[in-house]
């Protein structure tokens, strides 16, 4: 087994119920519970489960986007990314494609504007986009178009591990696989690992190399795809395989 890139133990996630004080950790929803895993080297790790399991949150929680959590997430990469369900609500609709590309690059100060333009358009073409895509607005692009701009965004920091929430569940099934197909060259060139969430078993099973299934909040049993897919133990893995296969 590789090294891990990252590590999450013990960790939960809470809410606290809308429109009350927070006064103790009873009255707190727990998103998530007791959570732990490693994600390698190189690797796509699947976790599935249905809506409202926790996934998104667990996901959110570990690039620091959810303030109430308890346990440890250890990051032992720079820059991991985030890569969303729905492109258009996550890109900027007042910003073109070069600009929302350009945000990590002008934020940290990196490339002045000719390098910085350059970079912006290896990056799409890394994702499938040439520069005529650069002055359009998110607005003129459509939906495959605009998860690869999201692609494109999350790539500029130079992470090496991306977590992809749901990427292709708002997308038509043809426009699906050409994105899984895109996410599967940029972890194979680029060494990425992938923490790739989703409910659609067929996806990960295609995918991933390992899956972890989430129910209400904790992982109920992980393992290699094959071994979970084939003998899957516990009995809502094989109430989602048994639904998936018909």
């Amino acid at each position: 087994m590789t090294n891990p890139v990252l590590k999450v133990s013990d960790f939960s996630v809470f809410y606290r119920e809308r429109g009350r004080e927070l006064l103790s950790r009873k009255q707190r929803h727990e998103a998530v519970r007791d959570v732990s895993f490693e994600l390698y080297e190189g690797e796509i790790l699947g976790l599935v489960g249905e809506s409202g399991c926790g996934k998104s949150s667990l996901a959110r929680a570990i690039l620091g986007l959810e303030p109430d959590c308890t346990g440890q997430v250890a990051h032992h990469t720079s820059y991991p990314q985030m890569v969303f369900q729905d492109p258009y609500g996550s890109l900027n609709p007042r910003m073109t494609v070069e600009r929302i590309v350009s945000e990590p690059y002008i934020i940290s100060g990196k490339y002045n504007g000719t390098k910085r333009r350059r970079k912006v358009a290896e990056i799409l073409q890394l994702v499938g986009l040439d520069t005529r895509y650069l002055a359009r607005y998110p607005k003129e692009l459509s939906g495959g178009q605009r998860q690869r701009v999201s692609i494109a965004a999350a790539l500029a920091g130079g992470p090496k591990v991306l977590v992809a929430d749901e990427p292709v569940s708002a997308l038509d099934a043809t426009i699906q696989a050409q994105i899984l197909d895109l996410l599967w060259e940029l972890h194979r060139e680029l060494k990425l690992s992938i923490l790739f969430i989703s409910h659609d078993l067929a996806v990960v099973e295609h995918l991933c190399s390992r899956v972890m299934i989430m129910k209400e909040g904790r992982i109920v049993e992980s393992g290699p795809v094959e071994v979970i897919f084939d003998k899957p133990r516990h009995a809502y893995t094989q109430q989602l395989i048994t639904a998936s296969r018909f």
